[in-house]
């Protein structure tokens, strides 16, 4: 048995969840990290599992591979996720089926199996969801009623899971982001975008990596949803 501590990052293979895990090597955790298509790293304490958390089962299944190759599961950073933007009576079928799909069966069979690998080991744990401020503060210029719909999920579940684990030193927390520079937004797109935040920027993957890591180490903050949005949650 691993006395390292473990996380488990998912959406690791770009963007925010690539920059998550030298940051959580960086804390001395040994680092699981998860996506549809990851290669594996020279390092020893990193394992790549590749998974499509939208498919029944296979989050569980990262979890077991956790626990096969380290022994312990301390962290979950609930890092996947899809967004698609488009008005409401577009969408498809399989749009919702997507998005639904990534954003909340995702979430819920990984977190599920995490959860209970921190309950059995009885030393507690962390969850951290990506969510987006979208959840409550909604944009005429971005119709993404999907994001509210799930990220809105997700922005519920961590409050409603930090206070049924609280007694059990398994914290939950949430940051929610407004638009990062990441892969996801092509570059044409970025001074519409920046203009969305009342700071007039983009954010950056690497203030993201800070607020995550923020509330690993701060171990009386639970049920927390974290902003990281130019100040877009406060105003415009």
């Amino acid at each position: 048995m691993s006395t390292q501590k473990v996380a488990i990052i998912t959406g690791a293979s770009q963007g925010i969840g690539a920059a998550l895990v030298p940051a959580y090597r960086k804390l001395g955790y040994s680092v699981v990290a998860t996506s549809r298509s990851i290669d594996a790293p020279d390092d020893p304490e990193v394992l790549t599992v590749r998974a499509d958390l939208s498919q029944p089962g296979d989050g569980a299944r990262v979890v077991e591979e956790a626990l096969t190759r380290f022994g312990r599961v301390d962290t979950l950073v609930n890092n996947a996720g899809v967004f698609v933007a488009k008005p409401f009576t577009e969408y498809t079928d399989e749009d919702f089926a997507t998005v639904a799909g990534t954003n909340l069966r995702g979430f819920f069979d990984i977190t599920r199996s995490a959860v209970a690998a921190m309950l059995a080991r009885g030393e507690g744990g962390h969850v951290v969801n990506l969510s987006t401020t979208l959840v409550e503060h909604a944009l005429s210029q971005v119709p993404a009623a999907l994001a509210a719909l799930t990220k809105g999920g997700l922005t519920a579940v961590t409050k409603s899971l930090a206070i049924e684990y609280a007694t059990r030193d398994v914290r939950v927390n949430a940051v929610a982001l407004g638009v990062i520079r990441t892969p996801m937004h092509a570059p044409e797109t970025h001074d519409f975008l920046a203009a969305l935040h009342p700071v007039g920027r983009l954010g950056e993957i690497g203030e993201v990596v800070d607020a995550v890591t923020f509330l690993e180490q701060a171990g009386f903050v639970t049920g927390e949803v974290l902003h990281v949005d130019g100040g877009q949650s406060a105003g415009h």
